[in-house]
C-alpha cells in the first residue's frame, strides 16, 4: 500500500537545521529532568507498601491522606485516584514503610515463645513442653512467622506469647495461629503488615461505612530489593543498547552504528522527560516499555538504513544526502502505516486502561512518535555527518601522499 506517488522525494535532509537542535534540546532538558526534580518511582523502585482499596462511599484524596497522617503511623503518604466509571472511589495509597521488623523485635518473640538458639537455659516454670519452640522462622517481609514445636501446641498460648510482645499485632481471623503440619507439630503466625495496620488506621479515622473490609490488593518492596530493581533496570537498557550498537556494526559498518544508538538514547530520554513533566510512576512496566521502544526504533531505523544500502550501489553518483532523501522517502509509506498501526493498538489502552496498563501506554505512544521521528531526523542526519568527515579524512590523506610522492619525484 502506497501513501504516496512513485517517484516522490522529499527534502528531509534540508530541514535538519531545525529538527537538530530540536533533537538535542528534548535530550538535554530530558535529562535535567531526570536528576531535577528526578523520576517520580513507584514501589518497585524506591521500596515502600501499596494498597488497593474500593471505598464504599464517595471520597476524596486530601481526605484519605489526612486520615493517614492524623494516625501518626505512617509517613508522606501517596494517595493516587483510579480513574475508572465503574469504580469511582478506587484509590492507591503507598506509604515508605514496609513490613518488616527490626531485630530487638525478632529477638523479643523468639523469647518470648521459649526459643533460645543461643545456648541459655529454657524456664520450665514459663516455658512447659507445649509452648516451647524449637524452631523460629520469620518471613523475608516480617509479616510471618513459623514455629515447630517437640509436643502438640497450645494454640491459645502460643497467640497470648506472641501478643505479648510490644509493637506486634496478629493479623485478625479465627485460624491465626495454624496447625499447618501435625505431624512435624509446624505452626503458622500471621502477623499484621503495614498493610494491615494502615487498612486499621483508616478504618479508625473515616469508620466502617466508608472503608472496606479488606484491600484488593496489598504490595510491598524493600528499600534494598528496590535498589536493586533500579539498578537492574538501569544496566538492561544500557545492554540493549550496547548490543544493539555491536550489531549495526556487523550488519552494516561504523557509519551506521552511532545513529541508531543515538536515536535508541533520544527515544528513551524523550520518554523520560515525558513521564517526569506529567508525575507518572517509572516502575518495571515503564522500563519494559523502554526496552521495548529502543526494540521498535531499531527496526524502523534499520528498514531506512537497509534501503540507504541499497541505493548507494544503484546510485553511486549521488550524494549521501541525497541517498537518504531518496531512501527515506521511498520507505516513508512503510513507516506511516507500521507506526499508525501500532499506535492504533495503543490507544485502546490509553484510553480504556487504568493504571500501570495506561502509564505503559502512554511510554509506547510517546515512544512511538520520538522512534519515527528519530530514524528520519536523528540516525540519518548523524548517519550522513560521519560520512562526511570520513570522505574529508580520505581526502586529506589521499592529499598528504599525492603531495609526499611529488615531492620525492
Amino acid at each position: 500500500m502506497e501513501l504516496f506517488k512513485p517517484g516522490k522525494r522529499i527534502d528531509f535532509m534540508a530541514q535538519r537545521k531545525f529538527w537538530i537542535p530540536f533533537s538535542i534540546f528534548l535530550v538535554i532538558a530530558s535529562t535535567v529532568l531526570a536528576f531535577f526534580p528526578g523520576p517520580n518511582y513507584g514501589t518497585d523502585f524506591r521500596g515502600g507498601t501499596e494498597i488497593e482499596l474500593d471505598f464504599k462511599q464517595n471520597v476524596d484524596a486530601a481526605r484519605i491522606r489526612g486520615a493517614i497522617e492524623d494516625s501518626k503511623k505512617f509517613a508522606a503518604p501517596d494517595v493516587v485516584q483510579v480513574k475508572s466509571d465503574a469504580h469511582p472511589n478506587r484509590f492507591l495509597i503507598r506509604v515508605q514503610d514496609v513490613s518488616t521488623i527490626s531485630n530487638e523485635t525478632i529477638a523479643a518473640v523468639k523469647n518470648a515463645l521459649c526459643y533460645h538458639d543461643d545456648g541459655v537455659a529454657v524456664d520450665e516454670t514459663r516455658c512447659p513442653v507445649g509452648v516451647r519452640a524449637t524452631e523460629v522462622k520469620f518471613s523475608a517481609g516480617g509479616d510471618k512467622i513459623t514455629t515447630r514445636y517437640d509436643a502438640p501446641p497450645d494454640l491459645e498460648k502460643v497467640k497470648a506469647q506472641v501478643k505479648s510482645v510490644p509493637g506486634v499485632a496478629l493479623r485478625d481471623g479465627p485460624s491465626n495461629p495454624t496447625l499447618t503440619n501435625p505431624r512435624d507439630h509446624r505452626v503458622e503466625i500471621q502477623l499484621q503488615s503495614k498493610g494491615d495496620a494502615l487498612l486499621v488506621a483508616l478504618h479508625d479515622k473515616l469508620g466502617p461505612e466508608v472503608v472496606p473490609d479488606q484491600a484488593l490488593r496489598v504490595e510491598w518492596v524493600g528499600p534494598k530489593a528496590g535498589k536493586q530493581l533500579r539498578d537492574s533496570a538501569r544496566n538492561s537498557v544500557v545492554l540493549a543498547i550496547g548490543i544493539i550498537m555491536l550489531y549495526l556494526a556487523f550488519r552494516f559498518d561504523f557509519r551506521f552504528a552511532p545513529g541508531v544508538v543515538l536515536a535508541c538514547v533520544h527515544d528513551a530520554m524523550v520518554v523520560i522527560g515525558v513521564f517526569v513533566i506529567f508525575r507518572k510512576e517509572v516502575t518495571l512496566s515503564t522500563i519494559a516499555a523502554i526496552l521495548t521502544i529502543i526494540g521498535y526504533s531499531m527496526n524502523d531505523t534499520v528498514v531506512v538504513y537497509d534501503r540507504i544500502r541499497e541505493n548507494l550501489s544503484r546510485h553511486r553518483n549521488k550524494k549521501f544526502a541525497e541517498i537518504i532523501n531518496l531512501s527515506v522517502s521511498e520507505t516513508l509509506s512503510r513507516t506511516i502505516l507500521t507506526s499508525g498501526f501500532t499506535m492504533l493498538s495503543i490507544l485502546p489502552f490509553f484510553h480504556w486502561g487504568t493504571g500501570p496498563i495506561r502509564d505503559f501506554a502512554l511510554a509506547m505512544a510517546v515512544g512511538i512518535i520520538a522512534g519515527t521521528y528519530s530514524s528520519i531526523y536523528v540516525a540519518a542526519p548523524l548517519t550522513e555527518w560521519i560520512d562526511t568527515k570520513l570522505n574529508e579524512q580520505q581526502a586529506k590523506r589521499k592529499l598528504a601522499l599525492s603531495s609526499g610522492t611529488a615531492a620525492r619525484t
